[in-house]
């Protein structure tokens, strides 16, 4: 992998199966409902589900500024990771968002794991804050990650997210 090292990540375990998760994970426009920058993502051509090289459209935002993504899927093993890389229009690569579920350690529903590599090139750094308003990308995405882990675990066990 071209970007070793993550640049946010996040984990929780919830009350739920791995299948569970994953068939909330692996379905963008239903995962998206939790997220706290996109707000609408939808299936591009055919197969629109979770199967490695499907493609799918991610809408953003923050405050007024709006911009959307092209995503495609990397990773699609049942139960236990969902991952896909987001490029901007034209193809330029942005990063990486990946999904790993494995069992809790006390045998009790499972642990997701949400993680985000950087994949743009450092040229195009100044145009994403300028175009998304987010300075500190790592810190932002690790609030995201820690948002929307907490509301899928409140939406699996049928709590309210704080």
């Amino acid at each position: 992998m071209p970007f070793e090292h993550p640049i946010a990540t996040g984990r929780i375990t919830v009350n739920a199966s791995p299948a569970e998760v994953y068939r909330i994970v692996s379905d963008p426009p239903v995962m998206i409902t939790f997220a706290e920058e996109a707000y609408r993502a939808r299936w591009l051509g055919r197969p629109a589900r979770a199967a490695v090289g499907a493609r799918f459209r991610g809408y953003n935002r923050k405050g007024r500024r709006r911009w959307f993504t092209n995503c495609t899927v990397v990773a699609a093993r049942e139960n236990e990771r969902f991952a896909y890389d987001v490029d901007a229009p034209l193809g330029l690569p942005i990063s990486r968002w990946q999904y790993d579920i494995a069992p809790a350690d006390d045998g009790r529903g499972c642990t997701v794991t949400e993680t985000n590599w950087l994949r743009v090139p450092a040229w195009f750094i100044p145009i994403a804050i300028a175009l998304t308003g987010t300075v500190d990308r790592p810190a932002h995405n690790a609030r995201n990650i820690a948002t929307t882990l907490g509301r899928l675990k409140a939406h699996l066990e049928g709590t309210r997210a704080s």
